[in-house]
C-alpha cells in the first residue's frame, strides 16, 4: 500500500477510536444524569456526583436547571412573592429522604417588590439519604415549580425518573458541575474573608429596622443581605454603606409588619444571607436593643416642634392660613385683647385636634392595627371631599355664589362677636382643627421621624411628640395672639381685598389640584380625571 494511503487509513483508524471514545464518554454521562424534562421556559433533569452508589448512606445529587432568557425560578425564600421549587419522591425504591442545598440566589426588583431566585443555569444541590445504605437507588421525582419573568409567572411540573446501580463509586462527569454550585452555598463566610458583626434594632426611615455590621477581607465590592424572618413581617433591600476602602459595611434595614400580630424584633430569630458576587455567609441570629443609639426624647421633641411648623407652608395647610390672613385684615384697627382672644382660640383648635389624633393612634396601636401620620386620613373618598371643600371655598372668594361661608369660617378671623358672626371665638377654635384636619394627609421635613419615633414607642411618647407637632402647627397663631400688632398694623378693608380674594381662591384652587394629584397616584390616571371633571363641573354650574 502507498505510504499516503496508510497514513490516511491510520488517520482515519484513529479519528474512529477518538469517536468511538466520545460516544463511550457520553453514555458515561448519560448514565449519571436522568433524560431532560422539557418545559416552554425551561428544561430539568436530575444529576448525579457519583456514577453509583458506593458504601455511603446518601448520595450526592442536584437538579438542574436550564431557563430561557428573562425566566426565573425562585431560592428557598422567594420574597415578596413566588414559590420555592419542591419535588415529590413518591414512588422512589430504596429513597429515605431528601434536602436541598440552596447556591447565594439573585435580588430581582419590580415595581417595588423584591423576590430571589435564579436566571440562566442553575443546579440545587441534593442530599439523598439511602433506605438501605449500599443498595441501588431508584428514584421518581415530581418536581413542581413557578417560573416567572417580568410579565407573568406560569407554574409548571415535570416528572423524572433516575437510577444509580450498586458498587463502587467514581465521579461522574456532572460532578464538577455539581461542586461549582456546591461551592456557591453560604457557609460561615470564614473561608470568603467575611465576618458578620453587630446586629440590632434600629430606626430606619421614621419605622422599625436593622442595622447590620460587617466586615470583608479582600474588601466588598457589591455586598447586598437578605433578612428571612417571620411572614408578619417584611424586609426592606438593604441601604449599604461602605468604609474602610470597603472593608466595612453598614446595612441599615427596613422592616415592615403587614399583619397585625407582628413580633417584636429584639431577641427574634432570623437568619442572615450576607454575600458579595459568590462570596457568601449564612447565620442564624437574635437582634439587639437600640442599635446606632436610639434617639433621645427631647431632639425628637425638636424635629417636631420643627416639622410641625414647616406644616404651615406646605399645600395642604397653606390655604387655611390664606383664609385666616383674609380675616385678619378685616381687623385693621381692631382691639388687641380680642385679636390675641381669637387666635388663642384657633391654636386651642389646632392643638386639641393633634390630642385627638393622638388618643385615635393610641387606640389603633392598642387594637394591633397598622398606624402612622395620615395613614386613616389618606383615603381617596376623604381626600375628594377635601378637593370639593376647597373647590366651593374657592368659588365664594372669586363671587361666583353668594352664601356666606359657614360661620366659623367666616368667623376664624373675627375678633369679637358680631352679627355675621356671632360665634367668632367658636369659629377660630373650629379654624385651627380644620387646619389640623388638612394636615393629615401631607408631609412635611421632620415629620416622618418624628412621627415613627412616636409611633413606635409607648402612649407618653406618642402624647408629648403631638402636642409638639401641634404647637409647631399652632406657631404663626400664636405669634399673632403674643404681638396682636401685627394684625392690626395691616391696612382696613377696601378695593384692594377684591383682588386679595381672588388670589386666596387661586390658592385654594391650587390645593385641590394638588390633592388630586395624590388621587392620581393611589386610584389611577383615569378616576383622578372623573374627580377633577366633576369638581369642574361645580365650578361651572355655580357661574351660570
Amino acid at each position: 500500500m502507498h505510504k499516503t494511503a496508510r497514513r490516511t487509513l491510520r488517520l482515519l483508524i484513529l479519528s474512529l477510536l477518538a469517536l468511538a471514545g466520545t460516544f463511550s464518554f457520553a453514555a458515561g454521562a448519560r448514565a449519571a444524569a436522568s433524560a431532560w424534562a422539557e418545559g416552554d421556559q425551561a428544561r430539568l433533569r436530575l444529576i448525579s456526583a457519583s456514577d453509583a452508589v458506593g458504601s455511603e448512606s446518601a448520595v450526592a445529587l442536584g437538579l438542574e436547571v436550564q431557563l430561557k432568557p428573562t425566566w426565573k425560578i425562585y431560592w428557598r425564600s422567594p420574597g415578596d412573592a413566588g414559590l420555592p421549587p419542591e419535588i415529590d419522591w413518591s414512588g422512589s425504591e430504596n429513597f429515605d429522604s431528601a434536602e436541598f442545598r440552596w447556591p447565594v440566589p439573585h435580588r430581582f426588583t419590580l415595581f417595588g417588590l423584591d423576590t430571589f431566585g435564579y436566571e440562566g443555569e442553575v443546579v440545587l444541590p441534593l442530599t439523598v439519604r439511602l433506605a438501605k445504605p449500599g443498595e441501588a437507588v431508584d428514584l421518581r421525582a415530581h418536581v413542581r415549580y413557578l417560573v416567572c419573568d417580568p410579565q407573568i409567572c406560569v407554574p409548571a411540573e415535570a416528572m423524572l425518573s433516575f437510577a444509580l446501580p450498586a458498587g463502587p463509586a467514581a465521579p461522574s462527569p456532572e460532578a464538577d458541575l455539581i461542586q461549582r454550585f456546591v461551592e456557591e452555598v453560604p457557609g460561615n463566610g470564614s473561608e470568603d474573608g467575611l465576618r458578620l458583626g453587630q446586629i440590632a434594632t434600629g430606626r430606619i426611615g421614621g419605622g422599625d429596622g436593622l442595622i447590620l455590621e460587617a466586615e470583608a477581607d479582600p474588601p466588598f465590592a457589591k455586598p447586598d443581605v437578605i433578612v428571612e424572618g417571620p411572614p408578619s413581617l417584611r424586609f426592606a433591600a438593604p441601604a449599604v454603606s461602605l468604609s474602610d476602602g470597603g472593608r466595612r459595611a453598614r446595612f441599615e434595614i427596613a422592616v415592615q409588619a403587614v399583619e397585625k400580630d407582628a413580633p417584636d424584633l429584639e431577641g427574634l430569630p432570623l437568619t442572615l444571607t450576607l454575600y458579595d458576587g459568590k462570596r457568601a455567609l449564612e447565620a442564624a441570629v437574635r437582634p439587639e436593643a437600640g442599635a446606632g443609639g436610639r434617639p433621645a426624647l427631647p431632639p425628637i421633641l425638636a424635629l417636631a416642634l420643627l416639622g410641625g411648623f414647616i406644616l404651615n407652608f406646605m399645600p395642604c395647610v397653606l390655604p387655611v392660613l390664606a383664609i385666616k390672613l383674609l380675616g385678619v385684615v378685616g381687623q385693621g384697627g381692631r382691639e388687641r385683647s380680642a385679636i390675641r382672644l381669637s387666635f388663642l382660640a384657633s391654636a386651642a383648635g389646632i392643638l386639641f385636634s393633634f390630642l385627638v389624633l393622638a388618643a385615635g393612634l393610641i387606640a389603633l396601636k392598642s387594637a394591633g392595627s397598622a398606624i402612622g401620620w395620615g395613614i386613616q386620613f389618606q383615603q381617596p373618598i376623604f381626600l375628594a371631599a377635601l378637593a370639593l371643600i376647597l373647590v366651593l371655598f374657592a368659588a365664594n372668594l372669586f363671587g361666583l355664589f353668594q352664601v356666606p361661608l359657614p360661620a366659623w369660617l367666616g368667623g376664624m378671623g373675627a375678633a369679637h362677636p358680631s352679627p355675621g358672626h356671632s360665634h367668632s371665638l367658636a369659629g377660630a377654635f373650629a379654624a385651627g382643627a380644620f387646619a389640623t384636619l388638612l394636615a393629615t394627609p401631607c408631609s412635611a421635613p421632620f415629620l416622618g421621624t418624628a412621627v415613627g419615633f412616636a409611633l413606635a414607642r409607648g402612649a407618653p411618647e406618642i402624647l408629648m411628640i403631638f402636642t409638639a407637632l401641634g404647637l409647631g402647627l399652632a406657631a404663626p397663631w400664636l405669634l399673632v395672639a403674643a404681638v396682636p400688632g401685627l394684625a392690626q398694623a395691616l391696612p382696613r378693608p377696601g378695593l384692594w381685598m377684591v383682588w386679595l380674594k381672588a388670589v386666596l381662591g387661586v390658592a385654594l384652587l391650587a390645593a385641590a389640584l394638588w390633592l388630586i394629584s395624590i388621587l392620581d397616584l393611589q386610584i389611577g390616571r383615569t378616576a383622578a380625571i372623573v374627580v377633577a371633571v366633576l369638581l369642574a363641573a361645580v365650578m361651572l354650574a355655580l357661574a351660570l
